[in-house]
């Protein structure tokens, strides 16, 4: 459990970096666009938002329920 928690400590690092990029470009988009483009922004922007949400929390929450509902010894690499 501990090697899931230093690996996701490591791994939002490295999520949030790639994601303020984006989030960043969605802006200038939605400030400087018109119509259509800032459109594209704003559901940019909600998809990198939703997908941070997923990549962090559930994905943590089910690796978590995962390792005490089972208790493995190893992880499984398929």
């Amino acid at each position: 459990m501990s090697a899931a928690d230093h690996g996701f400590t490591r791994a939002l690092t490295t999520i949030i970096d790639a994601n303020v990029t984006t989030l960043v470009a969605a802006i200038i988009m939605f400030q400087f666009g018109s119509g259509p483009v800032k459109g594209f922004a704003w559901t940019l922007f909600i998809g990198v938002i939703i997908s941070v949400f997923t990549a962090v929390l559930i994905t943590q929450v089910l690796i978590g329920w995962w390792f005490r509902a089972f208790h493995p010894k190893k992880l499984p690499i398929i």
